[in-house]
């Protein structure tokens, strides 16, 4: 699942043929949304290749993609200016994709492949694949995603400049069917954030910046800091950011797609992942986990801040709901998860009206412009993503 990000993947489909990474319409209304996460480093024009060779260690759980499997050792494989080590974990595939990646490895002496003796989950399939890895980078890579031309060299470049980053992303490219789009590239840039700062930010706005493919770390910071956890299936790459941001910088590579994600009715985000309660339960599970036990500075605040922002979005979804006549029950589950989480929601108006009711309040004028005011945010927050990854 990628929480909180399918009505964006969904936007993002109308603008991508639209609109360069970099344009400069976007950038102007990316500038409009407010955000309270200072850079520490960004640059023009920057290097595309690492100074010195890297390793880097990709780790690709598979069930059942045999099919897609080729494909994505094949983008792993053609990586330039870096060292690629890929790492098939097979989860006990009742299709043909143990004997995909066994060719593959046959093939290919980069690729080894790690067979579990049990079905154990994408997470616990990615944990074992890292425990056996020798790269001094490691991206999880799912069987039906794809790593775009020059993507490891471009973080691994970051990476070297910026000795403080412990993780690196960039702007991932959604595409449905067989054929990927061609990955674009513009301008590339690095921003480099306070891992702090930018935790906050995330906890504010109660949403990931970060899908999964487009993710690298540094294998010392997972080794510091544990690997990503099992016990937050639906949210693990959303986890484990929030974790290191806890305790390193953040860097993002602006003005390139650095990953492919491609939606189909048999991944995850479509079957376990179906159902804005199911989000943000999600989302709520990778705040608690990376903050409940973390020693960085405010805590406490940090998660009753992401407690806010999600209390929030479950009441925009019951209204929006409720505005449809869609089913009662949900709109009830989710305003039960809205005060549950945050008791002291100042939305209690919202809340017991459509508790009461079973319906949104009526539309005056007044109302009308505050759902219109609320949507033009929510759009600014979107452009600011696409543009600078927050």
């Amino acid at each position: 699942m990628k929480p909180g990000r399918r009505v964006l993947e969904a936007r993002w489909r109308a603008y991508e043929e639209e609109r360069a990474l970099d344009g400069r319409i976007l950038r102007v209304l990316s500038a409009l949304s407010p955000a309270r996460v200072k850079r520490l480093s960004a640059r023009g024009a920057v290097p595309l290749a690492p100074s010195s060779a890297a390793s880097v260690t990709v780790v690709i759980p598979c069930f059942n993609y045999g099919r897609f499997l080729p494909d994505a050792v094949k983008s792993a494989l053609a990586q330039p200016s870096v060292d690629v080590e890929i790492i098939i974990v097979d989860d006990c595939s009742t299709d043909d994709s143990r004997e995909v990646a066994e060719r593959l490895a046959r093939e290919h002496p980069e690729v080894r492949l790690v067979a579990n003796t049990s079905n154990s989950g994408h997470v616990r399939s990615f944990n074992a694949g890292w425990q056996v890895s020798r790269g001094e980078f490691v991206v999880k890579l799912d069987a039906d995603d794809l790593l775009t031309p020059g993507a490891l060299g471009r973080a691994v470049s970051l990476f070297q400049a910026h000795s403080s980053v412990g993780i690196v992303y960039g702007h991932p490219r959604h595409f449905a069917g067989a054929e990927p789009p061609v990955a674009r590239q513009a301008a590339v840039r690095w921003i480099v954030w306070s891992g702090r700062d930018w935790l906050a930010e995330r906890c504010r706005l109660g949403v990931s910046a970060i899908t999964n493919p487009e993710m690298v770390l540094r294998s010392r910071v997972l080794r510091e800091l544990g690997p990503m956890d099992p016990e937050v299936p639906y949210a693990p790459d959303m986890e484990i950011s929030l974790r290191v941001a806890s305790a390193h910088d953040v860097g993002y590579i602006g003005g390139a797609d650095q990953a492919l994600h491609r939606e189909h009715a048999a991944s995850m985000s479509e079957t376990a992942g179906a159902g804005a309660l199911v989000d943000l339960r999600a989302r709520l599970a990778a705040f608690e986990a990376a903050l409940r036990y973390s020693t960085v500075n405010g805590a406490p605040a940090l998660l009753a801040s992401a407690r806010r922002a999600l209390s929030r979005d479950a009441v925009r979804f019951a209204a929006a709901r409720a505005d449809c006549a869609e089913s009662r029950s949900e709109v009830t589950a989710l305003l039960a998860f809205a005060t549950d989480i945050y008791p002291a929601s100042t939305m209690w108006r919202s809340v017991r009206r459509l508790g009461r009711e079973g319906k949104a309040p009526a539309r005056s004028l007044r109302r009308a412009w505050g759902r219109a005011s609320r949507k033009l945010r929510h759009e600014r927050y979107y452009v600011r993503w696409v543009v600078t990854g927050l």
